[in-house]
């Protein structure tokens, strides 16, 4: 038996989507226009600077980025001709690569952060109390692990 959303729920389902629709958007906008690069990319380097050593297996990385593994392969060959980040091969499992962020990588990622973040201030956390980000932070906690099971 299909189990329907009531008046409130699906409300809220809609501004949901909405608002993460506009975030990803105005995030998206801004890093193209003042870093020349798209959120992903952003989110891909950002995984790998904080990595050991700044490299992670690429199916690790697809996990982080959540990617498929070939949007993942693209993204990494965009990056690889920018300079920004190099393929090896795991020393572990030589089926398997790992993607590593160069200096230039890092670099870029250092000149494209404070926009980013003021922007992502701009777009959520200028809206929002310090109570509601508190709820907003439990609230996407609960979500993320109940699909991450």
């Amino acid at each position: 038996m299909t189990r329907w959303l009531d008046d409130d729920e699906q409300r809220t389902w809609r501004s949901f989507l909405s608002a993460t629709q506009l975030v990803n958007e105005a995030l998206d906008r801004q890093l193209q226009r003042d870093a020349g690069m798209p959120h992903t990319y952003y989110m891909i380097l950002v995984a790998l600077s904080e990595a050991p050593e700044r490299s992670m297996r690429m199916s690790e990385l697809a996990g982080r980025a959540q990617s498929s593994q070939s949007r993942l392969s693209h993204a990494i060959a965009r990056l690889e001709e920018r300079g920004w980040v190099r393929r090896d091969r795991c020393p572990d499992d030589r089926r398997g690569n790992v993607a590593v962020l160069t200096g230039e990588g890092f670099a870029a990622l250092e000149a494209a952060a404070p926009g980013h973040v003021e922007e992502v201030r701009r777009s959520l956390f200028d809206a929002l109390t310090p109570e509601q980000v508190r709820r907003l932070g439990e609230i996407c906690a609960a979500v993320r692990n109940t699909l991450e099971r």
